[in-house]
């Protein structure tokens, strides 16, 4: 048998089945159908007090929305988080109709379209630039709308975060602007009447270690202090980015997050002048909403083949990408998953949770080690909350996108 990944913490089992924000997971398909993601709001709140608990004060906290966009999720969100960091237009209507403010909207990502700056600028959201040229094209279109564009540089930092995941920073990227080159574009665009709002610097994402990351934070507030200084300008704000993982599979330990807040802390007591006044955040998506997260499927058919055990739902990849081992991850390996309706039961045999798409890449668990079931059971994917609806190919064979929940939020 292949291990599973860990299962998060705050899911119990109600009569032997797996209960989701106090609700057994069959009823909830019940209600909505299947397959379906559900979202457990008051993981998501206490994620958010963890870190306020563990964290400085000083710091803000950032949800990058493009982990998990549910509406719901987004309203629950706006309530919980001093901004929304977002990556398109479409993303932009989509916080709007949140409720959040466009004072506490930041918009990073390549390739912005002029409707996109346009937009951005109209509305007074920040703008994170990933070129000279995108500068240009802000500061035009700002002209021709009679408002001073609110414009940061998202900067293509000289290093990456050790260990992460997928990496942003450190070498040529189509993302930000080369470090040395910074100091220029910030003169040009303060001196052309810009609301100058300081930099944006993401090294990379996905890392358990809390040693990697604290040094990245530093690494981060040195180069944040030498381009302000370059630059002839104090430094109104500074996102650190993000970077902080999840446990997705066997042997993954959660991050410590106090040893993260406690190097940052030093950090923020022996500030340089230059970043004295400097307003500092953070980003995160998947670390807020991932562990929050479950999809669940029912599983068609039970066969063998050969001696294996196939447990075929009405799911799959076209949902859940990640889970399948095809959404940046070098070698498969199984998410922590289970047999929903018999929760908390021993093992019995070794079997592969598939789905319902005729490629072989579509397995959400390979020989996983589970309780036996059958035709009607549910199966359940954790570490569901974030790059799962948002992040699969949904259209992929015309079996159409899961339903989506949110449950569980008055705490």
């Amino acid at each position: 048998m292949k291990p599973l990944g860990p299962i998060p913490p705050g899911f119990s089992a109600i009569d032997g089945e797996l209960a989701i924000g106090g609700r057994k997971a069959s009823a909830l398909v019940a209600e909505a159908g299947s397959p379906l993601f559900v979202y457990d709001g008051a993981l998501i709140s206490g994620r958010v007090a963890a870190l306020r608990a563990a964290l400085p004060e000083r710091l803000g906290l950032h949800y990058a929305m493009k982990a998990n966009p549910f509406a719901p999720v987004l309203r629950h969100m706006a309530g919980l988080v001093d901004g929304f960091d977002i990556a398109s237009g479409g993303e932009l209507a989509m916080a709007e109709a949140a409720g959040v403010l466009p004072e506490q909207i930041s918009f990073a990502g390549p390739g912005k379209r002029d409707a996109d700056l346009e937009a951005a600028i109209a509305r007074g959201v920040t703008l994170n630039l990933e070129s000279a040229r995108e500068g240009e094209r802000a500061l035009a279109i700002g002209e021709k709308l009679g408002r001073a564009p609110r414009l940061a540089i998202r900067v293509n930092p000289d290093f990456d975060l050790k260990g992460s995941g997928m990496k942003m920073g450190g070498g040529a990227k189509p993302f930000g602007v080369d470090a040395a080159a910074v100091p220029a574009l910030a003169r040009r665009i303060i001196a052309a009447g810009a609301e100058w709002r300081g930099f944006h610097i993401y090294a990379g994402s996905q890392t358990l270690d809390a040693a990697a990351i604290a040094e990245m934070q530093a690494a981060t507030i040195a180069l944040a202090e030498r381009l302000a200084e370059d630059s002839g300008a104090t430094l109104p704000a500074c996102n650190l980015g993000g970077g902080f993982g999840i446990p997705y599979f066997p042997g993954d330990a959660p991050l410590d997050l106090h040893a993260v807040g406690e190097v940052l802390g030093e950090q923020f007591a022996a500030l340089p002048a230059v970043l004295a006044e400097t307003a500092f955040c953070i980003e995160l998506g998947r670390y807020l909403v991932g562990e929050a997260g479950v999809y669940l499927a029912r599983i068609i058919d039970r066969k063998e083949s050969h001696g294996e055990v196939f447990l075929v739902t009405d799911g799959g990849l076209h949902h859940q990408l990640a889970a399948s081992g095809n959404f940046g991850t070098v070698v498969r390996r199984n998410y922590p998953s289970a047999i929903a309706t018999k929760f908390g039961a021993a093992a019995e045999e070794e079997a592969s949770i598939v789905g319902c798409l005729c490629t072989p890449l579509d397995r959400l668990a390979d020989k996983g080690g589970f309780p036996r079931a059958e035709e009607g059971d549910l199966v359940a994917v954790f570490c569901a909350g974030a790059y799962g609806a948002s992040a699969s190919p949904v259209h992929f064979l015309g079996h159409g996108p899961a339903a989506e929940r949110l449950v569980n939020t008055n705490h």
